[in-house]
């Protein structure tokens, strides 16, 4: 085994599912009579089972049902809860504006009739995921109570091994389209108190029905489309339209200093190219000489935050801008820093008949001239200086 560079970062801590906005209906119809959101939902439970990807979890961020109905909420179980228990993962539920909370509790989760917010923490592996209830009852806007944010204060005061991801259905972003502003999530600053100097990593949230990012309170924001129907981008600016079209998931990948979110449109489409299966793409890599190491394991380390003194200059709403300064302090170490032993590998052809690349370092199959040592079937990679 040639080896002429290890990839710039691990194999992901943990991966997510992220869907959002299901709009189940009880009725075997059309959604608005127009779209059948319970097929659409089924043709991206099949790509995402398709992918062969083990997710740590599976995040829904709201509006599970249009209407709240104890018919929608038993059709979303029947469709979601055997295709979880394939794959082997467990389920995260967010209410949105179009659920009912008692509902939801007693036909989705078999708990007792509860009008409370469905607020609630899971741990995953030393990923926490908090579900956080950001629905008014018999409104589309959102809110979260004092009450609330006292329970999300306390539960991230004492911070998560590999960090905390917050999943909610109102997105805490800037709304694009001029109309859902009549349903954003009010009075954000509060939550941004909340989050300041914690441990969450990134925002998962839905709620708007387009693919979105933004940061909020510093911390990153992933809104995942719909998977009934989505707003069309390119309608005149300032107005909006809905379309059968562009319905979507998100995986999420979780590594020690980053997160990325990944779009997964509905349908495949023609082919492009010259495709490649796991085995072929993993030749390719071998004969490349590169190593992609496994998950580095790295827990999170959280970046402090002091408060400067208040500026002196205008006030914002009547409030005096808060100036956040970063405090240095050590962050994990590259995952190519890593001195990583061990690593197997099977080639597909004995080592005498590979060409080595420019640079590479003959490791597996014959004695390393460097160290005297042999090392059949066996790497060492050596740390960053």
């Amino acid at each position: 085994m040639y080896i002429t560079r290890v990839a710039e970062y691990p194999k992901p801590d943990h991966v997510l599912f992220h869907f959002s906005d299901t709009h189940l209906i009880a009725a075997d119809t059309e959604l608005y009579g127009a779209v059948d959101a319970e097929a659409r939902l089924s043709t991206l439970l099949g790509q995402a089972e398709a992918s062969g990807i083990a997710p740590t979890a599976i995040v829904f961020t709201g509006d599970l049902t249009d209407q709240g109905e104890p018919g929608a909420y038993r059709k979303l179980r029947d469709l979601v809860e055997p295709w979880a228990e394939r794959i082997g993962a467990p389920v995260v539920w967010v209410a949105g504006n179009h659920d009912s909370r008692a509902e939801l509790r007693e036909h989705l989760l078999d708990e007792k009739r509860s009008v409370a917010p469905y607020d609630t923490v899971h741990m995953f592996d030393g990923l926490r995921i908090v579900a956080l209830d950001t629905t008014v009852p018999g409104h589309h806007w959102g809110e979260i109570t004092d009450a609330q944010l006292a329970w999300l204060r306390d539960v991230l005061a004492e911070p998560a091994p590999f960090g905390t991801i917050l999943a909610m259905h109102h997105p805490p972003i800037p709304c694009v389209q001029d109309l859902a502003v009549l349903v954003e999530l009010r009075d954000q600053r509060r939550l941004a108190d909340v989050l300041d100097g914690t441990d969450v990593r990134a925002i998962l949230a839905g709620h708007l029905h387009l693919s979105s990012t933004a940061l909020f309170a510093g911390i990153p924001v992933s809104v995942a489309s719909a998977t009934c129907y989505s707003q069309d981008m390119a309608a005149a600016d300032g107005g909006q339209r809905g379309r059968d079209g562009a319905q979507a998931f998100n995986y999420v990948h979780v590594y020690p200093d980053t997160i990325v979110h990944s779009v997964v449109p509905i349908g495949h489409g023609p082919t492009v190219g010259n495709p490649s299966d796991p085995e072929q793409a993993a030749n390719k890599l071998a004969d490349a000489g590169i190593v992609i190491p496994p998950a580095a394991r790295i827990p999170h380390v959280l970046r402090r935050r002091t408060e400067a003194p208040e500026s002196d200059g205008e006030t914002v709403l009547g409030r005096r801008p808060r100036v956040l300064r970063l405090e240095p302090n050590p962050l994990p170490p590259h995952p190519k820093s890593i001195m990583v032993h061990a690593l197997t590998f099977t080639a597909r052809r004995s080592a005498e008949t590979r060409v080595p690349a420019p640079g590479a370092r003959r490791i597996g199959g014959a004695r390393n001239p460097r160290t005297g040592r042999s090392a059949i079937g066996r790497c060492e990679l050596p740390t960053r200086p």
